[in-house]
Protein backbone atom coordinates (compact mmCIF):
# COMPACT_ATOMS: atom_id res chain seq x y z
CA UNK A 1 0.00 0.00 0.00
CA UNK A 2 1.01 3.52 -0.32
CA UNK A 3 1.34 5.99 2.36
CA UNK A 4 -1.41 7.98 0.80
CA UNK A 5 -3.77 4.60 1.04
CA UNK A 6 -2.60 3.65 4.13
CA UNK A 7 -4.11 7.30 5.54
CA UNK A 8 -6.70 7.17 3.20
CA UNK A 9 -7.61 4.03 5.10
CA UNK A 10 -7.71 4.80 8.73
CA UNK A 11 -11.70 5.17 8.94
CA UNK A 12 -11.92 1.67 7.94
CA UNK A 13 -8.95 0.49 10.40
CA UNK A 14 -11.26 2.67 13.63
CA UNK A 15 -11.74 1.07 16.80
CA UNK A 16 -15.04 2.77 17.53
CA UNK A 17 -14.91 1.21 21.23
CA UNK A 18 -11.18 2.97 21.72
CA UNK A 19 -12.14 6.06 19.99
CA UNK A 20 -15.40 6.48 21.97
CA UNK A 21 -14.86 10.10 23.57
CA UNK A 22 -11.85 10.21 21.74
CA UNK A 23 -11.20 13.46 19.73
CA UNK A 24 -8.25 14.95 18.28
CA UNK A 25 -6.54 16.52 14.91
CA UNK A 26 -3.68 15.02 13.07
CA UNK A 27 -1.56 16.41 10.36
CA UNK A 28 0.33 13.82 8.30
CA UNK A 29 3.18 15.18 5.81
CA UNK A 30 4.35 12.31 3.82
CA UNK A 31 6.79 13.47 1.23
CA UNK A 32 6.62 11.70 -2.01
CA UNK A 33 5.52 10.30 -5.29
CA UNK A 34 3.08 8.16 -2.96
CA UNK A 35 2.53 10.77 0.10
CA UNK A 36 0.85 13.89 0.68
CA UNK A 37 -0.75 15.79 3.33
CA UNK A 38 -3.57 15.04 4.84
CA UNK A 39 -6.06 15.88 8.00
CA UNK A 40 -6.83 12.98 10.07
CA UNK A 41 -9.88 14.28 12.49
CA UNK A 42 -11.36 11.61 15.10
CA UNK A 43 -14.28 12.75 16.96
CA UNK A 44 -17.28 11.01 18.90
CA UNK A 45 -15.81 7.49 17.54
CA UNK A 46 -16.11 8.77 13.96
CA UNK A 47 -12.82 8.94 11.68
CA UNK A 48 -12.32 11.51 8.70
CA UNK A 49 -9.60 12.25 6.33
CA UNK A 50 -9.23 14.81 4.02
CA UNK A 51 -6.60 15.94 1.62
CA UNK A 52 -5.01 19.02 2.90
CA UNK A 53 -4.00 20.56 6.10
CA UNK A 54 -6.73 21.84 7.86
CA UNK A 55 -7.52 22.78 11.73
CA UNK A 56 -4.89 23.44 14.54
CA UNK A 57 -3.69 19.77 14.87
CA UNK A 58 -3.23 18.15 18.08
CA UNK A 59 -0.17 16.04 16.57
CA UNK A 60 1.95 16.68 13.41
CA UNK A 61 3.06 13.49 11.89
CA UNK A 62 5.88 13.91 9.27
CA UNK A 63 8.25 11.74 7.12
CA UNK A 64 9.20 10.42 3.48
CA UNK A 65 6.64 8.23 2.31
CA UNK A 66 8.71 5.50 2.10
CA UNK A 67 9.57 5.53 5.42
CA UNK A 68 5.89 5.80 6.92
CA UNK A 69 4.78 2.90 4.39
CA UNK A 70 7.76 0.62 5.95
CA UNK A 71 6.98 1.67 9.39
CA UNK A 72 2.92 0.89 8.71
CA UNK A 73 3.37 -1.98 7.35
CA UNK A 74 6.28 -3.50 9.44
CA UNK A 75 9.21 -3.76 7.59
CA UNK A 76 10.91 -1.31 10.33
CA UNK A 77 9.84 -1.23 13.76
CA UNK A 78 8.13 2.00 14.07
CA UNK A 79 9.80 3.29 17.24
CA UNK A 80 13.03 2.68 15.83
CA UNK A 81 11.74 4.83 13.27
CA UNK A 82 10.77 7.46 15.71
CA UNK A 83 14.17 7.25 17.35
CA UNK A 84 16.21 7.63 14.39
CA UNK A 85 14.48 10.37 12.97
CA UNK A 86 12.30 9.04 9.94
CA UNK A 87 9.19 9.38 11.09
CA UNK A 88 8.86 12.97 13.20
CA UNK A 89 6.15 13.41 15.43
CA UNK A 90 4.97 16.78 17.12
CA UNK A 91 3.26 15.29 20.54
CA UNK A 92 3.95 11.60 21.42
CA UNK A 93 1.46 11.61 23.95
CA UNK A 94 -1.39 12.59 21.44
CA UNK A 95 0.57 9.84 18.84
CA UNK A 96 0.64 7.00 21.11
CA UNK A 97 -3.54 8.16 22.28
CA UNK A 98 -4.11 8.18 18.45
CA UNK A 99 -2.26 5.03 17.52
CA UNK A 100 -4.40 2.95 20.00
CA UNK A 101 -7.82 3.64 18.27
CA UNK A 102 -6.96 2.14 15.33
CA UNK A 103 -6.19 -1.41 14.47
CA UNK A 104 -3.14 -2.33 12.59
CA UNK A 105 -2.98 -2.71 8.74
CA UNK A 106 -2.30 -6.66 9.21
CA UNK A 107 -5.05 -6.71 11.39
CA UNK A 108 -7.80 -4.92 9.35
Amino acid sequence: MTAKEIVLALPSRLKAEEAAGQTGVFHFQLEGETGGEFTVNVAEGVCTVTEGLSGEPDCVISALATDFEDAEEGRVNRQMAVMMGKIKISNLGAMLKFIGMFSDIEAA
